[in-house]
């Protein structure tokens, strides 16, 4: 059902919660608040199919921003709020977004990403009152005087989010719109409401970034039942706790890393909650370490569901903790696309053994503007797309993940591709050749690991990691920063020039038999 439609059935209901300050937007605020944006984008010159942008932190504005887009017919691209001036631009030049929402605390890095991004003509700034001129305008005062009744002829709009590929340059993932009315009934919605047993009265807790695209699909399959969202600004394995406690919070998803710190909190911490009302507590992003599931389904009950999928939305697979305690380690079955494991040959390969996950598309995508991208994860017919993940398929049909083709990095759930960081580092003077890759962490699953070739006459050592260090943290997003650096005389490269990573990778996994923690 769409937001609008709770909006006149349940006006006063919350339609979220922030948590650090306890402030409730109504379903009928929150469509006022909704509808005021859009009109304010048309205003501005947006027809359906145009691009906006979102860059900033969790605040009770964001998804209000979505939702001006979802019922514009608009393309909205929700970035990364960790991103560098230059990283952001990018991605503004890139979805050839018009308008730029972003907040007080982002505004510095906003303004300087506009050099790199010409076709944004108007930047909202959310309490930004201080700081307004020419393009840039306060959030607030620039919606007031537009009209809270919906636009005249609503269409659906669509989020066009970012997913990172091997060259490490992101890539807009979009998809064909129709035009329908945003209130129609999504079959993707239907199918993932269905799944996790969502329902009018049901309470979310959003402990990620929402501009991740499992938080905002999750919310906005919240909003679209009539739920109340809590968002938690940043994570904090107590506060989660206890906000559950707070707001008889029924579902939520997180991923393995926040497992993780939950199960380290003191005992007394763990269990000074009443976490009785949790029905659904789904994961994703990462596998989760077998030892941590176990021990998270002992203390909240079979309620943990696992999927795996792809922003691109090539295929799902899912599992109960029923299943998943029958199958340790599996990432589910699939129950969405048409799954198929193949060799480098693109032929089949026998139960249990790896081989790249090929799904037959699910659901159309193309990479935006980038029909050599889009070629490079199809497959020769046509008909099947991956993004070289490596697994297997156990006798019952049970996927399990291996090893990641691309060397992606998961770090607490985030996906970081190593060679964005590589191009840097070998730019520096200091350097002779680089390679980026991810190491064990029992905290995060994985961290960033540079090892370095330095150049003749220069030497390795403590000084030389913290100046490269420094380098990065200018120049990259914090995920995408080594949380170390290794020194070798020569990198072992094959006599085509290709990094022979893999050599130097292995020797940080030792004898494990899957490359993902």
């Amino acid at each position: 059902m769409y937001p609008g439609r709770h909006a006149l059935e349940h006006p006063d209901r919350a339609a979220f919660v922030m948590a650090s300050t306890g402030l409730e937007v109504s379903y009928r605020d929150f469509e006022a608040r909704a509808n005021q944006l859009a009109h304010l984008l048309a205003a501005h010159g947006l027809q359906p199919l145009d691009h906006y942008a979102i860059f900033m932190e969790n605040n009770d504005r964001y998804l209000e921003a979505c939702a001006a887009g979802e019922r514009s017919g608009l393309y909205y691209t929700c970035v990364n709020s960790y991103l560098t001036a230059e990283e952001l631009g990018y991605i503004l030049a890139n979805s050839r977004s018009k308008v730029l929402i972003t907040s007080r605390a982002k505004r510095e890095v906003a303004l300087q990403a506009l050099e790199h991004a010409p076709e944004v003509s108007l930047v909202l700034v959310v309490d930004g009152s201080d700081g307004a001129a020419g393009a840039v305008r306060d959030y607030g005062t620039a919606v007031a005087d537009h009209p809270t009744t919906p636009l005249p002829e609503e269409r659906l709009g669509t989020p066009m989010l970012y997913s990172s590929g091997t060259t490490g340059r992101p890539k807009g993932i979009i998809r064909p719109l129709s035009v329908q009315p945003p209130g129609d009934s999504l079959p993707l919605f239907t199918f993932l409401g269905n799944l996790w047993h969502y329902r009018e009265d049901m309470v979310y807790l959003s402990p990620a970034p929402l501009y991740h695209s499992a938080p905002q699909a999750a919310v906005n399959l919240t909003l679209r039942h009539g739920g109340t969202v809590v968002i938690m600004e940043r994570f904090d394995p107590v506060e989660l706790l206890r906000l559950v406690e707070r707001y008889q919070v029924t579902h939520s998803q997180l991923v393995p890393t926040m497992f993780s710190r939950m199960l380290k909190l003191p005992v007394e911490e763990r269990t000074r909650f009443d976490l009785s009302s949790l029905e659904v507590a789904i994961h994703a992003a990462a596998p989760c370490p077998v030892p941590v599931k176990e021990e998270m389904i002992g203390w909240w009950g079979p309620i943990i569901d696992e999927y795996y999928g792809a922003t691109e939305a090539l295929g799902f697979t899912s599992c109960s903790s029923e299943e998943w305690l029958a199958h340790k380690g599996t990432v589910g079955k699939v129950i969405l696309g048409d799954l198929h494991i193949l060799d480098d040959d693109m032929q089949p390969v026998p139960a249990g053994a790896p081989g790249t996950i090929w799904f037959k598309t699910a659901t159309e995508f193309q990479y935006h503007d980038d029909p050599e991208k889009t070629r490079e994860v199809t497959s020769p017919d046509g008909t099947m797309t991956t993004v070289n993940d490596v697994g297997y398929v156990d006798e019952d049909g049970y996927l399990y993940l291996t090893d990641r083709k691309t060397f992606m990095i998961i770090s607490g759930g985030v996906n970081v591709y190593p060679q964005e960081t590589e191009n840097l580092l070998i730019t520096h003077p200091k350097v002779a050749d680089a390679a980026v890759f991810g190491v064990p962490d029992p905290d995060l699953g994985e961290v960033v690991k540079a090892v370095v070739q330095p150049m003749p006459g220069v030497e390795p050592g403590d000084a030389l990691a913290e100046e490269l260090l420094t380098f990065c943290r200018e120049h990259l997003a914090r995920q995408k920063v080594p949380r170390s650096i290794d020194f070798e005389a020569e990198l072992p490269r094959l006599p085509t020039g290709k990094l022979y990573k893999r050599e130097l990778r292995d020797r940080y996994w030792a004898e494990g038999t899957s490359r993902i923690v």
